[in-house]
């Protein structure tokens, strides 16, 4: 069956970002940024459909609460919608949970980014739930899209950030399922075949 609901690509793993400029919505101000600003560090773009909405608050409540942690792996959170960046203020302004959000809330009201990373739901004008690690040379190490009823896990990103980041200093090893800072990881080669 085909999907019309959403742009159709193939896997991002790899592929370097796209440098767009967009506005962000951070510290009471509305400004323009591009992703090439953040070169050097790690960079995670977490998209989700709308703001003033019902599972969005519950996940970027859950980012803020994590932030400082993020941010203490050199990397720089970039909550993204369709909404613009005044809409973004606004929400800020008056929900609870997102009055916690001390990190960059991105504006992408064409749909150009969430088109780019396929994201974008053509039907809607709104973006699936993505979230997008990004290493600090610019290129796409992991993704992750869910329909727009199945909230995300910050705690989760956060682990996969964490692997990422051990595998970039590690090479050669790669880190297994449930894996955590501390625990073991594999080398793979011929020695390790069928005995996992």
């Amino acid at each position: 069956m085909e999907n019309t609901n959403q742009t159709n690509r193939s896997p991002l793993i790899g592929e370097n970002l796209s440098d767009f400029e967009i506005e962000i919505f951070h510290g009471n101000k509305i400004n323009k940024v591009k992703f090439s600003d953040y070169l050097g560090k790690w960079l995670i773009l977490f998209f989700y459909p709308a703001d003033f909405t019902f599972v969005c608050p519950t996940e970027l409540e859950e980012m803020a609460e994590l932030y400082t942690k993020f941010q203490e792996l050199n990397a720089e959170v970039i909550s993204m919608s369709t909404d613009t960046a005044f809409s973004h203020k606004a929400w800020h302004d008056n929900s609870p949970a997102i009055g916690k959000v001390n990190f960059p809330m991105g504006a992408d009201p064409t749909g150009k980014v969430c088109k780019n990373l396929g994201t974008y739901i053509t039907d809607e004008g709104l973006s699936l739930r993505g979230s997008f690690i990004i290493d600090p040379d610019g290129v796409i190490k992991a993704l992750e899209i869910h329909d727009n009823s199945i909230g995300r896990s910050a705690e989760e990103l956060l682990r996969k950030l964490q692997a990422a980041q051990y595998v970039r200093e590690h090479g050669g090893e790669v880190c297994p399922a449930k894996w955590t800072p501390g625990s073991k990881t594999l080398k793979p080669g011929v020695d390790l075949v069928g005995k996992i």
